[in-house]
């Protein structure tokens, strides 16, 4: 049976890295990405499926991910549109047939996760990710498939706990660097575990279970707000016995 993978990504800015050179630290997170890419494709070109429909299908964005990519990695690079227009799964699945990893964006994610269930793209993203396809995402992307996700996309101007699509276990939070304080607070007053992912952080998990760390400069945290009080700590994942 394949490894279940998912690739959390706090946040970070895009602008630059279309033309940093790969082994730029600010790409550390990508080359990543790209490297095992690589691997699952073998002989093949890997090739990548970008989904910015958090950001209402917006293509510049999906060039600055064709550019660093194709252009820093050389991985094949693939798009799947969904706003006003009407589903059409045959054709996704084709995509996701051919996709090594798949990358969601960042942007609005209560209209993401909207769109996905009314025109049903959130059952092929699971059937992919359960065949073991490594999915992807940043921000919106990241934080969607955990049971909750603290977003600033349930109303506007503020910040608030909302359900995600639940494929992974707990709480988050993106760009925890930027909500820190906030964040900590909600974790103490509801007495909740919760992960914190810094811009320019990730976290990998397998299966559920995290499993590695990675880094552009940014880290993860665990929070502990059960006993009333905050418990922080950064996260490092415990080395296995053998």
């Amino acid at each position: 049976m394949k490894v279940k993978r998912l690739i959390a990504i706090g946040g970070g800015e895009s602008k630059g890295r279309e033309t940093a050179p790969p082994d730029s630290p600010a790409l550390a997170i990508d080359a990543y990405i790209a490297a095992e890419a690589k691997r699952s494709a073998g002989e093949r070109r890997p090739c990548g499926l970008f989904i910015p429909t958090a950001s209402h299908d917006c293509m510049p964005y999906y060039n600055t991910f064709h550019k660093v990519y194709t252009g820093r990695f050389g991985c094949k690079t693939d798009v799947l549109l969904l706003c006003n227009r009407e589903p059409d799964p045959p054709k996704w699945r084709e995509k996701f047939a051919r996709a090594d990893f798949v990358y969601v964006g960042g942007g609005d994610t209560i209209f993401m996760l909207e769109e996905w269930k009314k025109k049903g793209l959130s059952d092929e993203l699971f059937a992919a990710y359960e065949r073991g396809t490594l999915i992807c995402g940043l921000s919106a992307g990241a934080i969607c498939w955990f049971e909750e996700m603290y977003s600033d996309s349930v109303e506007v101007g503020s910040y608030a706990m909302a359900d995600g699509l639940g494929w992974i276990e707990g709480k988050i939070s993106p760009h925890y660097d930027e909500r820190m304080l906030d964040f900590d607070e909600v974790v103490r007053y509801n007495r909740i575990r919760a992960w914190g992912i810094e811009n320019d952080a990730a976290l990998e998990f397998a299966d559920g279970l995290p499993v590695k760390v990675l880094s552009a400069g940014g880290r993860v945290w665990q929070l502990d707000g059960t006993s009333g009080t905050l418990k922080k700590a950064e996260f490092t994942v415990p080395e296995r016995a053998g």
